[in-house]
């Protein structure tokens, strides 16, 4: 009896309990999600991606990044600083480094190294190529990698990574200002692809080209005549492959119309030497996405003849399966809580919606098609486009914390906890 009002009590939808913002420490929206800032002005707060490790392995240090203002796109000389918050030490903001390589939506790439408690990576600028750095937090010791990355391998040694300057000149906002594409004109150059990094010895290289990967036909039709490049790089969960969006548009337009559409896309998987290829949504509407297990992707996407929606996709087979289609009828970013065994429960988010623009986080059951709301956030009218600020949800480590990028505080975008503990009790 006690389990079962506890759910009834949990998925009450936009329960109309917003209080406000009272600043550090004050609880909104729900009795059951306590929510709090961790980080203040003046300056502005973020992470970024969902996919990324924001938390250290004690569930004590979250990462983010400061900047000094908002509503614009970032330019060559736009520097942020790499910090972290010790939830242990009054959410105490500990400044760690700088990046000129940067965007609204994914940062620098910003993230813990799987593994390790002391060492962390992000990208940064040098001159005309964009690299990565590696700190150890403890000692202050800094590296240098050759290349900038976009995904890490489970184990920390291995990264993925492709051109940013590519993705800046065809998806302004998820690439880096500072370098020009020098194969603007080119619509498949040979020259840039994607490429492994060797985090230990400092080493790259290539593994396919665009014009490798724009010679696959699309529906039995050629794409080469088309402008095309890679993003939205993962690698799976065993790392035995990874997977990556392969995105082309006819002309270019615009920034803002480049930065939110006019594109098709397809996603492959590969193995970690680049061999192996196989289109596992060919759907060309690939959107968000996460690894299930080895085999497995969830993604939003519209498969074929059917609807929009999240669908688990299976590695080398082509075979999907639809979810969540009334609870969750609209894109989201996504990931697997560590509850139970690690692919039932799902974290997720919406968009700004409805005259009101709130953003929603929320928890999901996959096996009972359980939806649980555990905030409701209004994303101010002049976030949009390039610069909007998506929720974009991350959990820490025991699975107890919900980490935010939200401006409804009225304070600019700032880091934002909620507190899931006593679902998670309720729930596991």
């Amino acid at each position: 009896m006690e389990r079962r009002h506890a759910v009834k009590l949990l998925t009450i939808l936009s329960a109309g309990l917003y209080a406000g913002s009272t600043g550090r420490g004050s609880s909104l929206f729900s009795s059951y999600s306590p929510v709090r800032a961790v980080t203040k002005g003046p300056g502005f707060h973020w992470f970024g991606y969902y996919d990324k490790l924001q938390f250290d392995p004690s569930n004590r240090y979250l990462l983010g990044m400061q900047v000094n203002f908002e509503h614009r796109s970032p330019e060559a000389n736009d520097e942020i600083r790499i910090g972290m918050v010790d939830l242990q030490d009054n959410d105490r903001w500990i400044d760690l480094g700088s990046s000129k390589s940067w965007g609204w939506q994914q940062g620098c790439m910003l993230q813990w190294i799987p593994g390790s408690k002391d060492e962390i990576i992000w990208n940064d600028r040098e001159k005309d190529h964009f690299v990565s750095r590696i700190l150890n937090i403890k000692n202050g010791k800094m590296r240098t990698l050759p290349e900038a990355v976009y995904a890490l391998s489970p184990d920390g040694s291995w990264a993925i990574g492709t051109s940013f300057s590519r993705i800046q000149n065809l998806r302004p906002g998820y690439g880096y200002p500072g370098i020009n594409d020098p194969f603007e004109n080119k619509k498949a150059p040979s020259e840039i692809g994607l490429y492994k990094v060797d985090l230990k010895k400092s080493e790259s290289i290539m593994l396919f080209s665009l014009k490798d990967l724009s010679s696959i036909p699309y529906n039995d039709t050629s794409v080469q005549d088309n402008y095309h490049w890679f993003n939205h790089l993962l690698v799976n969960t065993d790392g035995t492959r990874f997977t990556f969006l392969h995105r082309w548009r006819h002309e270019r337009s615009d920034r803002q119309t480049m930065a939110v559409g006019g594109f098709t896309t397809r996603m492959f998987t590969a193995s970690p030497d680049g061999t192996d290829l196989f289109c596992i949504d060919p759907s060309g509407s690939t959107s968000h996405f996460i690894w299930e297990d080895p085999s497995h992707i969830n993604a939003f996407t519209k498969p074929e003849e059917n609807s929009w929606g999240f669908y688990i996709l299976e590695d080398k087979t082509g075979r999907y399966t639809q979810f969540g289609k009334e609870k969750m009828p609209v894109n989201g970013h996504q990931t697997y809580l560590p509850w139970g065994n690690g692919k039932e429960w799902l974290l997720c988010d919406n968009y700004a919606s409805g005259s009101d623009r709130n953003q929603i986080p929320y928890l999901f059951h996959i096996p009972s098609d359980r939806r649980i709301d555990i905030g409701s956030f209004p994303l101010p009218a002049e976030y949009k486009g390039e610069w909007r600020c998506d929720l974009h949800p991350r959990f820490s480590p025991d699975g107890k914390m919900v980490c935010i990028d939200s401006p409804h505080g009225g304070n600019g975008r700032q880091l934002y906890i909620i507190d899931i503990s006593d679902i998670r009790k309720k729930m596991v």
